[in-house]
């Protein structure tokens, strides 16, 4: 498949026709937007905008998801910008209204055929899968570890999803003794053929020894397992390189623009 193709399928099953990422929250259409809403702790924003909306268009659709979001009380939500979205200006129009742009990701697609080959871990270090709050919590403190942020809202959203819908989800920490050391997610999408790769971080002593890769393969043995085509992930800067090696193949970029209500 060329790669305008994917991107055209990926827009297709993955935005346009989104389905909810967790138990408590809500995808919906509206006007030329399609949105998640949940609580809180959820991710929330919009996912998909029509690809011939105008400028003038654009700024009432703003206007409009801003209303929706601060009337529900959220403290912030996100417009998961791509690069090919249109109009060209919407992301000065998202700025001017208030949101701020974080750094740009790319977004890279792989077919989970060849991704899954055993990767040899550094002595001493071991797998485990995320299965019950114990393994989370082990995961949260990787991940902060990883990239130095809090997992508050990490540990809600993965307790969630493993008590309401275990099967569409997997998670694994790499702990070297007692210590966890790196880990990761993935969301798998029935209906879809996309199983999406997220969090992958590793504590600083620990990176360039191969536990990533180790990761990435496990997540996509699970994968094929499950019946799906293709791994996706938003890649950082740290992450993409690798992911290229890996024989994961640029999309496009993708920019989180973040709107707060609240400092």
């Amino acid at each position: 498949m060329e790669a305008d193709e994917m991107l055209a399928l990926f827009d297709h099953e993955m935005r346009e026709h989104a389905r909810p990422d967790g138990p408590g929250t809500h995808v919906e259409r509206v006007g030329d937007v399609v949105r998640q809403t949940g609580g809180a702790d959820d991710w929330n924003g919009v996912l998909w905008t029509a690809p011939d909306l105008s400028p003038g268009h654009a700024e009432s659709e703003i206007a409009a998801q801003v209303e929706h979001y601060t009337a529900r009380g959220l403290g912030e939500f996100e417009w998961k910008l791509y690069a090919h979205d249109g109009p060209a200006e919407l992301g000065a129009l998202l700025t001017a209204a208030g949101f701020e742009a974080e750094p740009t990701e790319t977004l890279l697609v792989a077919p989970v055929a060849g991704r899954a080959a055993p990767v040899e871990l550094p002595e001493g270090v071991r797998l485990r899968n995320v299965t019950d709050a114990a393994g989370v919590e082990l995961m949260v403190r990787a991940h902060e570890l990883a990239f130095g942020t809090d997992g508050s809202r990490l540990r809600h959203r993965t307790l969630a999803r493993l008590d309401a819908d275990p099967d569409t989800f997997a998670a694994v920490v790499a702990m070297a003794g007692d210590e966890p050391v790196s880990s990761a997610r993935m969301e798998m999408h029935p209906g879809t053929g996309f199983a999406g790769l997220w969090g992958g971080g590793t504590a600083a002593p620990w990176r360039g020894r191969g536990i990533y890769r180790a990761l990435l393969a496990h997540r996509a043995r699970i994968a094929a397992l499950h019946g799906y085509r293709f791994l996706q992930v938003d890649a950082t800067d740290l992450s993409a390189p690798i992911l290229r090696r890996l024989g994961f193949t640029a999309l496009g970029a993708t920019t989180p623009y973040v709107y707060r209500t609240a400092p």
